[in-house]
């Protein structure tokens, strides 16, 4: 997608989400986050680096760092100063293909046994199996698939994800 196309979509994204006081973040484009005011940037391994994405938005934006399945990558970044870390894929994805194997659940468990730093699951999340995240100490869930292929339609994923969460928070 060009530059263009990405910043249209976040001017048009964007304050739907922040009118709803929801924080609106660009994955990839630490660059792109800055310059069409979103709330943050999300980057993966491959992407730009966290000190660059933090040069890039300065310390009042988000910036979040995927760490797949990796204890070491989440430490570094979380001593880095990341304002939260992905872990994942957790289940197979047909939105984003993977290469570097699924996370174990596990994983959120020690992360939230022994980390302040918000850890969010990413990865093949749908409602019939997103408890497991939530109850092993995700606090956030990256979703795709699990909204927009619903069988009933986005607006259901999200209040049958919202109901699971409440259902299955610590």
């Amino acid at each position: 997608m060009d530059d263009d196309a990405i910043r249209r979509g976040c001017d048009a994204l964007r304050p739907v989400a922040q009118s709803r006081g929801v924080a609106f973040l660009l994955n990839d484009r630490p660059d792109l986050a800055a310059a069409t005011g979103c709330d943050g940037v999300h980057v993966g391994q491959e992407d730009a680096s966290y000190a660059d994405a933090r040069a890039a938005l300065g310390t009042g934006r988000i910036v979040g760092i995927t760490c797949h399945a990796s204890r070491h990558l989440a430490l570094e970044a979380a001593e880095a100063g990341a304002d939260y870390v992905a872990f994942g894929a957790f289940f197979t994805s047909a939105t984003k293909h993977t290469t570097k194997g699924q996370a174990d659940i596990e994983l959120l468990r020690w992360w939230s046994e022994i980390m302040t730093v918000p850890c969010v699951a990413i990865g093949g999340i749908t409602v019939e199996n997103c408890a497991a995240l939530v109850e092993a100490g995700a606090d956030f869930l990256a979703v795709a698939g699990g909204v927009w292929s619903h069988p009933a339609g986005p607006a259901q994923a999200v209040k049958a994800f919202n109901a699971a969460i409440a259902r299955h928070s610590r």
